[in-house]
């Protein structure tokens, strides 16, 4: 497993280099230097060789048909009559010979063809390795306000979608369209050398019409498949969304709901995906009838030939055994610009993806963060999600080395805003926001956030075992230093007491544990992070109020000595701070002490009163047994109005 923290921001891929709207030598250029990559000796050794093979399949393609001619002469003409040109005047064979000859250039064209094929695989997907890396870590390079514009289902599909693409493109320009234009010139000097310009004249109409028809079909079908391939993303988000939110789905009985709402995004993509397989049907129809029309008139060119005593009844074979053969390169050339323009479609979402600029970036030569004890100070700070409105507006606090402060306010007073600018998941409009001295947007990206821990409200986890969530915090980390952050966050004894330890599997979103379960591997990998800043953002707020004293419990060991900063809305978990800030519209309402703010009967002392109230509330109802302390959450007591 590769370290979590730490690794730099992904570098400007060359991907985004590949215009999707633009020619098929545009793409090529793009992906070239995937397919001749400068690092990898032997893969272009595999280039070279796929190459070779190429030359010499299509050699062995047209002499097929010649055998085919010179097989009928011989039978035509009689056991061992000459054969035919001064070019094979040394071969002395009856058409018996011929035939296996025959027989034998087809299987030694389709050997090489597969040779060929097999040495370049591994060139293909290494490409498209290549490039979906870069995708991927493009896309973690983005910044948070993106993730939170884009559906989940959706962007994986792209992802999934774009992948494919990939492939393709790579398949089809390289196994199929260089030997498909490499074709069509040997036939086109072949019917000139053994016929005239009228075959060849009848040959290139054909492969033009041909072509022109395919173009056209093609291009009007891409309208249809952007159609189809919008509502398959459609479809494919609102059944992630909707799995993704199964309890809620059935707390509301909505089943009924969310079954129509996906089946009419199913229903778009019906009456798509049928318009596009009946065009389709068009396609291969017109395709079938252009082709057949330039064969019919190649091969009665060659009848009248025939009749005028120019070429023998072996020519009208070879002629349409060659033609025939033409076929399948010239369905290849439909097939390689109909799927290479599809999957240009399908990968265009992933090109916008990549030709997005990262809305934060560390400056060139940023250096790494110097840690001198973890002081962390915010000067006039100023931000905004939306420019029409102002979360932040000049706030100035500082949390001095290993010190706690608390940052308590309304719902919407910008509490959580503070944690993300920290991270720098955002650039701050105006002020600064330092670090031992060091503004954040001066140093880089990996060594600010290796020196910060977070505990979250909503801890979701990978869809893995304990033991791999756990060591998300520090990857090198061994079982012991595992176990030893298990035990420091009080969840050593759940482990002990599964059949599995740590390889228990925790579930999609870590679904499988309980909400104290999940805080408590939250606080058991921070502490093996070994942050020297510590971030609780409402970190037990959703838990029930026995579960919130344990995780408190836990927090308070893990705090000491490090600098944190407590984001809450319960009131009495930062009643131990050394100083507490309140918020309030984003300006700082008041700060000082617990005992200060008391004093002061302000804003934190009307929202403590309200919780106090709110809890012996509780109280009564719990000593009358109409409720369950295991029932009531933590927070249940936290709502104050803004």
């Amino acid at each position: 497993m590769s370290a979590p923290q730490g690794a730099a921001a992904a570098p400007a891929s060359k991907a985004s280099e590949i215009n999707p709207r633009g020619s098929l030598l545009v793409a090529l250029k793009g992906l070239w230097p995937y397919l001749w990559p400068a690092d990898r000796a032997d893969l272009r050794t595999r280039v070279v060789w796929g190459l070779l093979l190429l030359v010499l399949a299509k050699i062995a393609t047209m002499s097929t048909p010649f055998f085919f001619k010179w097989a009928t002469d011989a039978v035509a003409e009689g056991e061992g009559a000459r054969i035919s040109t001064d070019a094979i005047a040394w071969l002395v064979a009856g058409p018996l010979m011929l035939t296996l000859a025959y027989g034998g250039s087809r299987i030694v064209m389709a050997s090489l063809t597969q040779w060929r094929d097999g040495l370049f695989a591994k060139v293909a997907i290494h490409a498209v390795r290549r490039l979906a890396l870069e995708t991927f870590q493009h896309m973690h390079a983005l910044s948070l306000r993106f993730h939170l514009e884009r559906k989940t289902g959706g962007l994986t599909r792209v992802l999934e979608r774009s992948r494919e693409g990939i492939e393709t493109i790579v398949r089809m320009l390289v196994l199929h369209l260089g030997p498909t234009i490499l074709e069509f010139a040997m036939v086109i000097g072949v019917l000139f050398w053994q016929f005239d310009w009228r075959y060849v004249a009848a040959t290139i109409g054909m492969i033009l019409a041909y072509t022109l028809f395919t173009f056209v079909m093609t291009e009007y079908r891409m309208g249809i498949r952007a159609a189809m391939n919008e509502s398959d993303t459609d479809a494919n988000a609102k059944a992630v969304d909707s799995l993704l939110n199964y309890e809620t789905v059935k707390y509301f009985g909505a089943e009924s709901w969310e079954a129509e709402r996906y089946d009419r995004s199913m229903a778009r993509y019906e009456r798509a995906t049928v318009t596009t397989h009946t065009s389709l049907a068009w396609l291969n129809a017109g395709q079938a009838a252009i082709f057949t029309l330039g064969l019919t008139a190649v091969m009665a060119l060659c009848v009248m030939d025939i009749r005028a005593g120019r070429q023998s009844v072996g020519s009208f074979v070879m002629v349409n055994a060659m033609m025939i053969q033409l076929y399948q390169p010239l369905n290849f050339l439909g097939m390689i610009y109909r799927e290479i323009k599809q999957s240009l479609i399908d990968i265009e979402a992933m090109f916008t993806i990549l030709a997005r600029s990262p809305e934060i970036r560390d400056r060139p030569g940023a250096p790494a963060l110097e840690m001198k004890g973890g002081t962390v100070r915010f000067e006039d700070v100023r931000f905004s999600y939306d420019p029409e409105r102002e979360i932040l507006k000049g706030v100035s606090f500082e949390v001095p080395a290993g010190r706690t402060v608390a940052i308590v306010g309304p719902s919407g007073a910008g509490k959580s805003t503070i944690s993300r600018l920290l991270y720098r998941f955002y650039d701050i409009s105006a002020g600064r926001i330092l670090v031992d001295g060091q503004d954040v947007r001066e140093v880089s990206q990996a060594s600010l956030r290796a020196a910060i821990g977070m505990v979250p409200q909503d801890t979701v986890l990978f869809n893995d075992t304990l033991g791999y969530n756990i060591r998300y915090g520090r990857a090198g980390a061994s079982d012991e230093e595992v176990a030893r952050a298990a035990e420091l966050a009080q969840i050593d004894g759940f482990v002990r007491r599964t059949p599995k330890g740590y390889a228990t599997e925790v579930g999609e979103r870590g679904l499988k544990l309980s909400g104290g379960e999940k805080q408590r591997v939250a606080i058991a990998r921070t502490i093996l992070k070994d942050p020297p800043i510590l971030i609780l953002d409402e970190a037990t707020s959703a838990l029930d109020s026995h579960t919130e004293r344990e995780i408190q419990d836990a927090l308070e060991r893990v705090s000491r000595g490090r600098t944190t900063l407590v984001i809450a809305h319960r009131l009495s978990t930062v009643v131990g701070a050394d100083e507490i800030i309140v918020l309030q519209h984003g300006r700082i309402a008041e700060r000082g002490t617990h005992g200060e703010l008391m004093e002061r009967e302000g804003l934190y002392h009307s929202m403590w009163e309200r919780q106090r109230e709110a809890e012996r509330a509780i109280e009564t109802l719990k000593a009358a047994g109409e409720v369950d302390d295991e029932a009531v959450p933590a927070g249940t007591a936290d709502a104050v109005p803004a």
